[in-house]
């Protein structure tokens, strides 16, 4: 998870501990996280970024609609970043 901002690591999240949000479905989560509007043009390229990096699967559910679901890698790269967490944070 080194290579991925912040930004990125929350989406991830937001996908892993969905059922194959769409990006809209993603985008009001994180929305909810940050109490902020987030852009299409911040988004989009950054979920592609998880996509392209093989943590996300991006499918489509209709002609206009894309959903995203945790790859394998995603859900290996979560773990380990709770693992390392978990040897700084005991609560």
């Amino acid at each position: 998870m080194d290579d991925l901002t912040g930004f990125q690591r929350d989406l991830l999240y937001v996908i892993a501990g969905a059922d194959q949000p769409s990006g809209q479905d993603v985008k009001e989560e994180v929305e909810q996280y940050y109490s902020a509007e987030i852009n299409h043009g911040r988004l989009y390229p950054n979920l592609d970024t998880l996509v392209n990096k093989e943590l996300v699967e991006k499918g489509q559910l209709d002609r206009r609609t894309n959903y995203y679901a945790i790859a394998d890698s995603g859900e290996t790269r979560i773990q380990e970043r709770r693992e390392w967490e978990a040897q700084y944070v005991d609560i």
